[in-house]
């Protein structure tokens, strides 16, 4: 639902553009430059898990494998002490920790589908526990260390209308009809949605046959959290007969780990999600809002009774919104993230709602751009376990001890110790209304004092997303050809509260245009950026505003819109959540107020494009679908603005720079692009 909730989270292409393969160093004359197969080198430090004691951490390290051109996930282990690594599998995702500390828990393939094993330390075997057709996600051990409880799909039967004439024995028929009658029947990365629903197993940690506990037409959620008695699971669904028509309205539910009994715990009109029991068992904490129709809200960090009853609000006074949350030992107060001005914090917050910061550098997701993110674990003893970094590299783990935080990995110091990255600045922004807005300028190394520079305006999707000071592998590809890059959080953008991000709710774009461009002026009075000499780019939600950018200005010398929305009502009736546009980002239908659509569709400003447009999508983009590229790169053929369509194949709209080789290639489409059209290339001005 996050990520529906931040959405904005076949024509040729010339091949100079979309052909050329990434940049590879010499063997001969290696470089200090940041370039393409670079990103095969690079590692991220994700999901770190630390044990009950405090004294070990399992984390996931992704790093690329050029032969199979994706990241590979291992899971390795790290002694608190003395900061020693060593592998632990390697393959595997998803680690969880025994409540004794004595076993780990964790999703790997088995050669053909991804099984839940369990592996204890100090021992090289692990055994399967399960065998499923599908992933298992969403694991937790049982307090008592002697079951697993996990999420998997159970398939179901396709629905049919009438049937073909018998088949003779040996020939070769087309495929059978597909008859589609679900509401959401397709999903951005996952592709045209099979018939089957996710619901709750347990099976035994030592193996064996696994139960069922949930069932229904509906599709049940994790994480997971077990009472301490062992005998309670919660879980949220959206459940209920209109359950498909329902975007937001998810429930916390308790299913009995016994008899599979189901009770409500929730009700109200809002989502309420990732539900815990405290350690005792006698409270739940749990993330949710009252749902207004709003493209956003912040996620409140609630506590209630045992069954949820007597709920109230610890961060209602904040004005940001909760990430994630886990309660503290003591169960007297709760760890929990948030953004603040681009960057991830994670504080202690007391039951009466106090906060007290911990820290400020949580980082991590992904590589290609400057996301926030991250995540954190937190033991016994409340030494927290968490992704952080900044601008210099992908993220690492950290860990936080008695008040202080220490870095206690360095994954890609071999690599980036030996490439002159571009250094990254905050600078100064104030909208035409007054309003103050971060943004950050990335130059390339050993760009001289007073050298003005061709500027790259980078914008971030969602809209309700926030970019930070984060490691980001396309602003270095981009400084190392020569470009200043900025990005900057324009209203609507989230770390900022819900005011600031509701000034776009129902009006989107619209003034986050004047706060881009503000920011361009910004790096011009910087110095920095020569104003002769400007580009544009974003994807997703940045994709709508580079469009609606050369719909509006002439400034920019070049524009690349990637993975845009071009027609809103074509993109509502098209997109992977199909309730989601028309409820959210507009008060009617498409059919009830058509010119609302319109009047906030990049396609009613071609007529005034004179900009030359590279339109960039992938092949299998369901969030943002490739028609709606395809629209703008005709209409931008029609006009007879320069253009071309760059297509990423296989790839969706989450996935659009999974593989390495096609997020360097993608890089490279957009540079050349722009050099066609950059003034004085490699002269300082």
């Amino acid at each position: 639902m996050r990520l529906f909730a931040a959405l904005l989270l076949a024509a040729t292409a010339v091949p100079a553009l979309a052909q050329t393969p990434p940049p590879a160093a010499s063997v001969d004359a290696p470089t200090r430059a940041f370039i393409g197969s670079d990103l095969f080198q690079l590692s991220i430090a994700a999901d770190p898990q630390i044990s009950p004691d405090g004294r070990t951490i399992v984390y996931v390290r992704r790093s690329g494998d050029v032969m199979s051109d994706r990241m590979q996930s291992s899971l390795w282990l790290i002694d608190v002490a003395s900061g020693r690594q060593t592998p632990f599998s390697a393959s595997g995702s998803s680690p969880r920790w025994s409540p004794d500390g004595t076993r780990i828990a964790y999703v790997a393939s088995d050669g053909a589908h991804p099984q839940l094993f369990v592996r204890w330390l100090g021992h090289d075997a692990a055994t399967r526990v399960t065998t499923l057709p599908d992933d298992p996600n969403a694991l937790a051990w049982s307090p008592d260390g002697r079951r697993l409880a996990y999420i998997a799909t159970v398939a179901g039967e396709p629905t049919t209308l009438g049937k073909a004439p018998p088949k003779p024995e040996g020939a070769k028929w087309a495929p059978p009809l597909e008859v589609i009658d679900r509401v959401n029947y397709r999903a951005d990365g996952g592709g045209y949605i099979k018939p089957g629903n996710d619901h709750l197993f347990v099976v035994s940690a030592d193996g064996g046959g696994a139960r069922q506990l949930t069932f229904g037409k509906f599709d049940d959620n994790g994480p997971l959290s077990w009472s301490q008695d062992g005998r309670t699971i919660l879980f949220s669904a959206i459940r209920g007969p209109d359950a498909e028509r329902q975007v937001m309205n998810s429930d916390v539910f308790a299913v009995d780990a016994a008899s599979g009994e189901l009770r409500t715990l929730t009700t109200r009109d809002g989502p309420d999600n990732a539900p815990l029991f405290s350690p005792d068992g006698s409270r739940i904490a749990w993330l949710g809002f009252d749902d207004h129709h709003r493209s956003y809200e912040n996620a409140q960090l609630y506590v209630g009774g045992r069954s949820a009853d007597a709920p109230h609000s610890l961060t209602s006074s904040l004005d940001r919104s909760i990430e994630d949350a886990q309660w503290a030992a003591d169960g007297k107060s709760l760890y929990a993230s948030y953004d603040d001005h681009g960057k991830r914090k994670l504080a202690r917050i007391g039951l009466d709602g106090h906060l007290s910061p911990i820290v400020d550098n949580v980082a991590g997701g992904g590589v290609d751009r400057p996301y926030t993110g991250g995540g954190f674990s937190v033991s016994r003893g409340g030494v927290v376990a968490y992704t952080g970094g900044d601008a210099s590299a992908p993220a690492d783990v950290w860990l936080w001890s008695g008040g202080k935080a220490r870095r206690l990995t360095n994954l890609n110091a071999n690599l980036l110790e030996a490439k002159a990255l571009a250094p990254v600045r905050k600078i100064a922004v104030t909208a035409p209304d007054g309003r103050a807005i971060d943004a950050w300028l990335a130059t390339p190394a050993g760009r001289q004092p007073g050298q003005k520079l061709p500027l790259i305006l980078e914008i971030h999707g969602g809209p309700n997303s926030a970019y930070g000071p984060s490691f980001a592998s396309d602003v270095q590809l981009y400084a190392a050809a020569g470009y200043a890059v900025l990005w900057t959080n324009p209203r609507g953008s989230t770390s900022y509260g819900a005011e600031f991000a509701n000034l776009i709710d129902k009006n989107y774009p619209s003034h986050d245009y004047d706060d881009l461009i503000a920011s361009v002026d910004a790096a011009i009075a910087d110095g920095v950026a020569d104003p002769d000499n400007l580009f544009v780019t974003g994807g997703s939600g940045g994709g709508v505003l580079t469009a609606w950018i050369v719909g509006k200005t002439d400034r920019f010398k070049a524009a690349a819109t990637q993975k845009p929305v071009i027609n809103w009502a074509s993109e509502a009736l098209t997109m992977d959540n199909t309730m989601f546009t028309s409820r959210y980002w507009f008060t009617k239908k498409p059919w009830e107020d058509p010119m609302s659509y319109w009047n906030r569709s990049p396609l009613s400003l071609v007529g005034n494009v004179k900009t030359p447009t590279l339109v960039v999508v992938g092949s299998e983009d369901y969030r943002t679908p490739v028609s709606e590229s395809e629209q703008y790169y005709a209409a931008l053929q029609i006009r007879g603005v320069p253009t071309a369509l760059v297509k990423v194949p296989g790839a969706s709209h989450g996935g659009f720079t999974s593989r390495p080789s096609q997020s360097a290639a993608k890089a490279a489409a957009i540079i050349a692009w722009f050099d066609r059209y950059r003034a004085n290339p490699g002269k300082p001005q």
